[in-house]
């Protein structure tokens, strides 16, 4: 069987959703940091290697042991109808596969089409393996991107802390006492595991886990650091979870042991904005 055409835009330009979602194509969009599923036009799915998939959020979280997963993949030979099977056989009921898909589409989404990952190609007529659940319009996902983005600037403004190791540093006695959603992300905080494997491991969506990050870090639990410029310039770099590169974020505010340390700046009037701003959300 020969795979999909892969196309790209006319006169070099990479294809676009909103594009394609105006012709109501079928099949793949493929981005740098990811791919976008659309069927007549609409979002049906998509994956990030940065975002744990629906099976990750699925069994991780608890909701399905190992074996079932594997069983119900194993009946349909991933042709389409994983999610079909899974309702049918009672594993789930239809809104719970619904909660999940659509979480894990916006949060794959996010990365894919977020700052610094862009699309590159089309493999008109592909299809996701999980099957039909939900349709989501393509504008819906571009506005929530935007959204997502521009959260976690006003969170903290310091995108390197979206895809470095996490490392623990002891704040000060004003810091805000953590939540338990963010003791479990500490509690794997090593200086090794990056956000995204934290996500992985903990069964949870990566962009909620970089709020966590992000609020961790503004609180001075997480060390935050230095910026770094992209290899190439010019080269768009991978995704750091915000509207803002890493190698245009201000320099990072970090004072943790053993850290380098860099000009500070006004940490009460940051709390201050950031306590305005959750307030608001």
């Amino acid at each position: 069987m020969s795979l999909p055409h892969r196309t790209g835009a006319r006169a070099g330009h990479a294809p676009s959703l909103t594009g394609l979602a105006d012709e109501r194509a079928s099949g793949a969009l493929l981005c740098d940091a990811g791919t976008v599923y659309l069927r007549d036009g609409q979002v049906v799915h998509a994956e990030s290697p940065v975002a744990p998939g629906i099976e990750v959020l699925l069994t991780t979280g608890g909701r399905l042991t190992a074996d079932s997963w594997r069983d119900a993949v194993g009946r349909t030979g991933r042709a389409g109808g994983v999610g079909r099977f899974l309702v049918d056989s009672g594993r789930l009921s239809g809104a719970e596969l619904e909660i999940c898909h659509l979480g894990a589409l916006f949060d794959a989404a996010y990365f894919a089409l977020g700052h610094g990952s862009g699309p590159r190609g089309f493999q008109r007529g592909a299809a996701h393996w999980l099957g039909p659940v939900r349709p989501v319009g393509a504008a819906a996902v571009e506005r929530e991107t935007r959204r997502r983005g521009k959260l976690l600037d006003a969170l903290w403004p310091y995108p390197q802390v979206d895809t470095a190791p996490v490392v623990l540093r002891r704040p000060d006695g004003r810091a805000p006492a953590v939540t338990p959603r963010q003791r479990a992300v500490l509690a794997l905080a090593d200086g090794v595991r990056t956000p995204a494997r934290i996500a992985r491991e903990l069964g949870r969506p990566a962009f909620h886990t970089l709020i966590d990050i992000r609020r961790l870090a503004a609180a001075g639990h997480v060390a935050t650091p230095r910026a770094t410029r992209p290899e190439h310039p010019g080269r768009p770099g991978p995704p750091a979870g915000s509207a803002a590169s890493a190698a245009s974020a201000p320099p990072a505010p970090d004072r943790g042991p053993g850290a380098v340390v860099f000009t500070d700046p006004d940490i009460d009037l940051l709390r201050r904005l950031r306590d305005a701003l959750e307030a608001s959300l």
